[in-house]
């Protein structure tokens, strides 16, 4: 019996045994990943063996191959689309749907130094597809964001190779930079003018201080994560070819005043104030000159851009090419861009993978006067282009003030100025995977750029006013050498399926350093553009001026993510970092954060609930810090200029002047940010809505106060920690998402946030800061900070009416320079008479509201796409009205509207607008900047499958699109998204800090412009 029972037990285990080995045995699993939208096969996607290392990628046909154990479980992953984990049960084949949604809580989304499952996150995270940025028809990936992320307001400067300004969730700062961070594949920018839109395959923004503060420093004003595209493991060589070409053409240009009716304004302007009229017979003078037609232009674009894509078992590689040509609506503008990028990743054995990127640009531009826009509105339509002899039109010889003086034609043809932009950057990484859960990454990275500009003023006689005896050459050169080190160990696991954990720890070093160098000579011959040398110069006016800046930034943090049973999430991280720049004052800044989240949907009580797909609720605080200030802000720089000359002896000698006071200490400005937000989906998934509210502090804001000139700074300021500011506000987001079933696949979403921003305290307490003297004449201002209100809000008198007559003038409060057809103002304090203490708030240039709606529509072969965006709550101010220093232009509805007797307006005043009494400034000047737009229309069509087989061709796509088409606003400028003024390249590379307080003024606004291009996307 005991020889039976041995033999029987032997024979169990050598039965179990060879279970066991079979079961364990690995099998190959082949499938094809597609959209659960439009059924389109998507490569790249990761798929991972459950609880292991091995994985592989989809390749360009959305197909792979891996082995697996047979009663193993695969992974299914891809930024944009649910997760999925499906079981192998010997399958050898597993075809994967995967769902895609915006708004899902089961997308991937990329984070700070990672990605997260969007169900995982606590901050406020919003992420937009590559494919959705390469649809627009933006030169700047930036742009693309407009009217797609709820809480980001984009204005758009419209000058060729300029970046658009970017803020998320309202005005944060005012004296330093208000650009947001920017990491591309793990390395920090300042802008990303060098990045292709068509390299980009993914763009994450992270909203909240949750979310920002694992980037300390530098995540004041928001970070926006961009990830390029990288081959596929794998696949097959993939040949990607896209290219646009169109034109761009102004839209609601404003109608001036005809020769005609400008010689009819102007003699009344003359009789007005008791002089001879200037022209004899406006009648006989006709339509004139239309500086608007003669300058501007429908500008052409054409874009192209091709990508190489594959990979073998063990590397993926991508390499792109891109060129950009633009002209711009002024004739002679002009932009090139040439873009590189290569990127390889190597999977050296199982456990290291290592790779790189590197991407380089070259840009060059033909540059137009900053003033020109200005010089078109306000030039005298009776003035000819040219003379019949050839020569210039001349405005002086028609006896015109100094604001007409100018012939815009000019300008243009005796202003020569190139700028060109060099830029490499990129990274080089190493990624170790060891003890199962641990990861250790390595990475170094940076840029060196170049940008430079050339200047050259002839010696010429074109008009009285435009001539020089002289020719002079400047050179600007500007250099920046940046690097970045970071390193960071992730460990990750997940226990008895309950408790899942994921702990960061990361240490950065960063070097930013760059060098200007600004040269000028006089008497330069020119024979060509290649002769332009500063020692052809006279050497007596050689002038030479370079400053350089270097930075240093030392930093550690670290992050814990834990969830438990899916339901209940905990974010916790912290940063400390220093920065060279504050030395002497507060070096070390630390910014913790944490959040918490709770996923309601997967809780018991939940389970047989039929309204929500998911729901989640999450809330979160931090601080952030803002590095992005002046370098070395707490040292007093030293100036010499020109106009700081002493003589001794009749010898001259060159002075010097503090440019600004300073205290004795300056610290970092921080935000303290908190977050309440949740994420819902209804209806198995097609409707999903997500909401945030939030309040951001920006604590010891850096900017300057105004002090005396006596005390002898150049910038008469005194520049220090002065305020506390402070954005609240809601979010709300909303998409729908379904398929019919006649097979129409369809997409319809839109956001709309709300921000308020406000002082909450400064220095100055409740006495006033006045700034915004762009475009105003006579020494006025027309932005006004103090406690309680808005950052650079409008300030001036309230209009009530225009004077009619001497008697209506003498029962009126008293007001200096009071004349019929001039502004009544409202005695706002009731005391008789009209001075700077009736002065009110008129508006606010910061926009309250902005918005977006997006569609998407897919039918068989074709697909069309519709977004609208707009702005509301906010107000512009109007500068060029009053913009006068003698016999500028009017506009049409000046014309049409003004006062030019008693009863013919009580709105629009006289033609002396430009008077004293009538250009301070007042209501009459500010209108609402809401707006309105079809910010991108898009018509495509596909060729079928079965005819581009025989060409061994794998799609060819045909669209046309239209962006900024219609426009509706009320505003009667060019355009009410008044951001920063054009400026010449020279000005452009300039370091001095943007000041926030001069906000709205619109005095030489690049006008607005539709672009209407066609474009195909052809991939082999």
């Amino acid at each position: 019996m005991k020889r039976i029972f041995t033999k029987f037990s032997v024979l169990t285990f050598l039965c179990l045994l060879f279970i066991n080995a079979a079961s364990a045995q690995n099998i190959t699993v082949k499938g094809t990943i597609t959209d659960g939208q439009d059924k389109t096969t998507i490569p790249a996607v990761s798929v991972v063996v459950k609880g292991t290392t091995i994985g592989t990628q989809t390749d360009a046909n959305g197909k792979y191959a891996i082995s697996v154990p047979a009663n193993g479980t695969l992974v299914f992953t891809y930024i944009g689309y649910n997760t999925q984990e499906i079981p192998v049960n010997n399958q050898t084949t597993v075809n994967v749907i995967l769902a895609s949604s915006s708004q899902q809580l089961e997308q991937v989304v990329v984070v700070g130094y990672g990605t997260q499952r969007k169900v995982d996150v606590t901050g406020s995270v919003a992420s937009l597809k590559g494919t959705e940025i390469s649809k627009q028809a933006s030169t700047n990936p930036v742009s693309a964001l407009q009217g797609k992320v709820a809480g980001v307001s984009i204005t758009n400067t419209g000058t060729p190779g300029a970046a658009p300004q970017i803020r998320i969730r309202g005005l944060g700062t005012i004296f330093g930079n208000q650009a947001p961070l920017y990491v591309v594949d793990g390395v920090w920018y300042s802008d990303i003018n060098f990045l292709n839109p068509g390299d980009i395959e993914n763009m994450s923004v992270l909203k909240d201080a949750s979310a920002q503060s694992i980037y300390g420093i530098r995540a004041a004003n928001g970070v926006v994560l961009i990830t390029t595209k990288k081959g596929k493991l794998g696949a097959a060589t993939t040949i990607n070819y896209d290219a646009y070409a169109g034109f761009q053409s102004v839209t609601n240009q404003v109608k001036m005043a005809n020769a005609t009716e400008y010689a009819t304004l102007t003699n009344e302007l003359y009789t007005y104030n008791g002089q001879p009229a200037l022209f004899s017979d406006p009648s006989s003078l006709g339509a004139g000159t239309d500086w608007y037609k003669q300058i501007l232009q429908n500008a052409f674009v054409m874009n192209h851009n091709i990508s190489i894509t594959g990979g073998s078992e063990k590397s993926t590689y991508n390499v792109s090419l891109g060129y950009l040509d633009q002209d711009g609506i002024i004739k002679t503008n002009n932009y090139k861009r040439y873009t590189a990028r290569v990127s390889n990743d190597i999977q050296v054995f199982k456990a290291l993978k290592i790779g790189y990127n590197v991407t380089g640009v070259a840009s060059k531009s033909r540059d137009v006067p900053q003033t020109i826009f200005h010089e078109i509105y306000s030039a005298s339509p009776t003035v000819p282009v040219f003379n019949a002899d050839g020569s210039y039109g001349d405005p002086r010889l028609q006896n015109l003030g100094d604001g007409a003086k100018i012939n815009p034609q000019a300008s243009i043809d005796f202003f020569n100025q190139r700028s060109q932009d060099y830029r490499a950057t990129g990274n080089i990484y190493a990624e170790l995977k060891f003890a199962k859960h641990f990861t250790f990454k390595t990475s170094i990275g940076g840029e060196f750029g170049q940008a430079e500009s050339r200047k050259y003023a002839p010696v010429y006689a074109a008009t009285s006013s435009q001539r020089s005896d002289v020719s002079t050459l400047d050179l600007k050169r500007v250099e920046t050498r940046n690097w970045i080190v970071e390193n960071t160990l992730t460990y990750q696991n997940t226990f008895n399926e309950d408790h899942s954990l994921t702990v960061l720890l990361g240490q950065s070093a960063q070097s930013n350093k760059s060098y200007t160098i600004n040269a000028s000579a006089q008497n330069v011959p020119f024979n060509s553009d290649a002769d332009l040398y500063l020692r052809l110069g006279d050497a007596a006016t050689r002038n030479v001026l370079d400053q350089g800046s270097l930075i240093k930034f030392a930093s550690y943090f670290g992050r814990v993510n834990y969830g438990f049973k899916n339901k209940y999430l905990l974010n916790a991280s912290i940063r400390a970092d220093g920065a060279s720049q504050f030395f002497g004052s507060e070096t070390w800044g630390y910014f913790p954060s944490v959040g918490a989240g709770w996923v309601v949907t997967n809780e018991d009580f939940m389970k047989n609930q039929t309204v929500f797909s998911s729901l989640k609720i999450r809330g979160s605080w931090g601080k952030v810090g803002n590095a992005s200030v002046p370098v070395n802000p707490s040292q007093s720089l030293i100036a010499q200029t020109a106009d700081l000359i002493a003589f001794y002896n009749n010898n001259p000698n060159t002075g010097a002047s503090g440019n600004t006071l300073i205290p004795p200490v300056i610290v970092w400005e921080k935000g303290i940010g908190s977050n309440i937000g949740f994420e819902a989906a209804f209806i198995k998934n097609k409707l999903t809505i997500e909401g945030d509210y939030y309040s951001r502090k920006t604590s010891r804001a850096i900017f300057g106060l105004p002090v005396l000139g006596s005390l002898g700074t150049v910038d008469n300021q005194i520049l220090g920690n002065q305020a506390d500011l402070q954005n609240r506000g809601v979010e709300l987001s909303a998409n729908w998402s379904d398929v019919t079933g006649g097979g129409l696949t369809y997409s319809i979403g839109g956001n709309i946030s709300y921000n308020q921003n406000k002082v909450l305290s400064v220095l100055s307490g409740k006495t006033p800061i006045y700034a915004g003297s762009t475009g105003l004449t006579n020494g006025y201002v027309a932005n006004r900070t103090m406690e309680g209100s808005p950052i650079g809000e409008f300030f001036g008198y309230k209009t009530i009416g225009i004077f009619q007559n001497a008697a209506d003038i003498a029962n009126s409060p008293t007001q200096s320079g009071a004349l019929p057809g001039g502004f009544k103002y409202a005695d706002t304090n009731g005391d008789g008479q009209i001075n700077s203490q009736d002065r009110v708030a008129l508006g606010n240039p910061n926009p309250k509201y902005t918005y977006g709606i997006n569609t998407s529509f897919s039918y068989k072969n074709f697909d069309l796409a519709l977004d609208f965006q707009g702005v509301a709550g906010v107000d512009v101010y109007n500068s060029n009205l009053a913009y006068r220093f003698g016999n500028e232009n009017f506009t049409k509805d000046f014309v049409d509207n003004r006062w030019h007797g008693e009863g013919t307006s009580n709105t629009y005043p006289s033609v002396n607008i430009g008077s004293s009494a009538n250009s301070a400034p007042n209501s009459f000047y500010v209108s609402s900047g809401s707006y309105f737009r079809v910010r991108n229309a898009q018509l495509g069509y596909t060729l079928p499958k079965s005819i581009l087989a025989k060409w061994k061709i794998q799609k060819i796509r045909f669209y046309a699109n239209a962006q900024n088409a219609i426009n509706l606003f009320g505003y009667k400028g060019f355009s009410p998204e008044v951001g920063p003024i054009p400026v010449d390249n020279s000005e452009k590379i300039k370091e001095r800090p943007t000041n926030y307080l001069n906000a709205g003024l619109d005095a030489n606004v690049y006008p607005l412009y539709a672009t209407y291009n066609f474009g195909v996307n052809l991939t082999f």
